[in-house]
């Protein structure tokens, strides 16, 4: 049960941020109070559907068979996926996005020491095997735990290391990559890693493991790619006063 209530309330708290970050987005760059509301509802309420969703197709045990086709990319994943890149095409030249404090994006990832330590945890339930956590060949957590260091990097220096930043945004995508083939690998085609079947139990497919994929996972994506447009664009701007 408290393996259960790390994971649920690391995803609370990322849905929380997440929300923080949007309200202060939006009120920074939309001047009518009106508009404030309405955007800021709809956040709210995009959210919370999002939410009632995984938890609705994670307790019905449909992302569970992890028999052809393969459930979890297709419902939660690439569902995820699709939106992040409409959503961040369409609003890559909104002033919004200048609007958040460039070291929160980076601050954001350090919450991938939480999520890999939770994978270490879930090992002995059976939930996880090793494989598919640091002890095996998840590296996730180098970007986890690189994140204060480039938040201390941003700190002490004068000016944004743009190319530093950059370079480690698309760094964490790569690892991000890896992870995520190595878990659909897992998962769908064991036999790549020695396995007859999928050593993964129907635990994984289940709430709130699924969060990792519905949630977790696709936000560490979602800000890396917001904070590379946002680097961008600063880059841009300090050399176009």
């Amino acid at each position: 049960m408290e393996l259960k209530l790390g994971y649920i309330a690391l995803s609370t708290a990322i849905v929380i941020l997440l929300i923080l970050i949007g309200n202060y987005a939006i009120h920074k760059s939309t001047k009518e109070e009106s508009t404030k509301i309405k955007s800021k509802r709809f956040l709210l309420i995009a959210m919370i559907l999002w939410q009632f969703y995984v938890l609705g197709i994670g307790t019905s045990g449909f992302l569970a068979n992890f028999s052809f086709p393969p459930r979890m990319p297709l419902f939660l994943i690439i569902p995820l996926f699709t939106f992040t890149g409409i959503f961040l095409y369409k609003n890559s030249n909104k002033q919004w996005i200048l609007k958040i404090p460039a070291i929160w994006l980076i601050g954001f990832q350090s919450f991938r020491i939480i999520v890999e330590t939770l994978f270490v945890y879930s090992i002995s339930p059976g939930v996880l095997i090793e494989l598919v956590t640091i002890k095996g060949y998840n590296f996730d957590m180098i970007v986890g735990l690189s994140a204060p260091i480039m938040v201390l990097v941003m700190y002490l220096s004068k000016e944004i290391p743009y190319k530093l930043l950059l370079a480690w945004n698309y760094f964490g995508l790569i690892i991000l990559a890896c992870t995520v083939f190595l878990f659909i690998s897992t998962a769908f085609f064991p036999q790549i890693h020695g396995y007859e079947v999928t050593p993964l139990t129907k635990d994984f497919g289940m709430y709130p493991y699924v969060l990792v994929a519905g949630l977790l996972m696709p936000s560490a994506v979602f800000i890396h790619i917001l904070s590379i447009i946002q680097l961008k664009k600063l880059k841009t701007k300090s050399l176009n006063p």
